[in-house]
């Protein structure tokens, strides 16, 4: 009897244990899975961002960053869009898309994550609809056509933070060098981390 429970501990103890690797570790390993209705927006075609997301287009390529608090992922990604943000702010524009039902204001973030100056913020489901975006984080460049010129992954890696595979970095730094010949990776364009519109800690 004893034995019995002893091993049933163990068995339980050893489930809590895998669940906890899984729920924290391996999912973010597996692409994030492409809901149903889901309509692609493929690269080239024009972006129709609903108002008043539209009055972004203005002029610069704009940079748009999919995130959602509740996202590990989405967290400690900040700090590579922070970077961008600083190396492009000249040559880009920048917004940050919420995907959550918590709000933020453009100060609140940038104190946050140490963004260089207030960055536009969105909260509307509906520009991930039209940049054709099911997770996060993910990163959508727009050209000054209002063409989609990138949607993918920041890099690869368990919280989207390895610099040797900078697939967004890359991305704008070859549409503001008018290398429109780029090809992206596999690992760049399939959407890893948390499905929308929520998702678990």
């Amino acid at each position: 009897m004893r034995k019995g429970l002893v091993a049933a501990w163990l068995i339980f103890l050893f489930a809590g244990i895998t669940f906890i690797f899984w729920r924290n570790e391996w999912k973010y390993h597996l692409p994030t899975p492409v809901p149903a209705n889901y309509h692609p927006i493929a690269r080239g075609a024009l972006v129709a961002l609903p108002t008043p997301a539209d009055k972004l287009l203005a002029g610069k390529p704009l940079f748009l960053h999919f995130f959602n608090p509740d996202c590990p992922c989405s967290r400690f990604n900040m700090p590579q869009f922070a970077a961008l943000v600083k190396r492009y702010a000249s040559q880009a524009d920048f917004a940050i898309v919420v995907m959550s039902p918590k709000k933020f204001t453009s100060q609140q973030l940038q104190k946050k994550f140490d963004l260089p100056y207030p960055i536009p913020v969105l909260s509307d489901s509906a520009v991930a609809a039209a940049c054709g975006v099911y997770s996060t984080p993910q990163a959508v460049i727009i050209d000054t056509s209002h063409q989609l010129f990138y949607r993918g992954n920041y890099n690869r890696s368990r919280y989207c933070s390895d610099e040797k595979t900078g697939y967004a970095r890359l991305a704008l730094d070859g549409l503001l060098h008018r290398d429109y010949s780029q090809i992206f990776s596999p690992l760049a364009l399939k959407a890893y981390g948390c499905e929308l519109p929520t998702c678990s800690k």
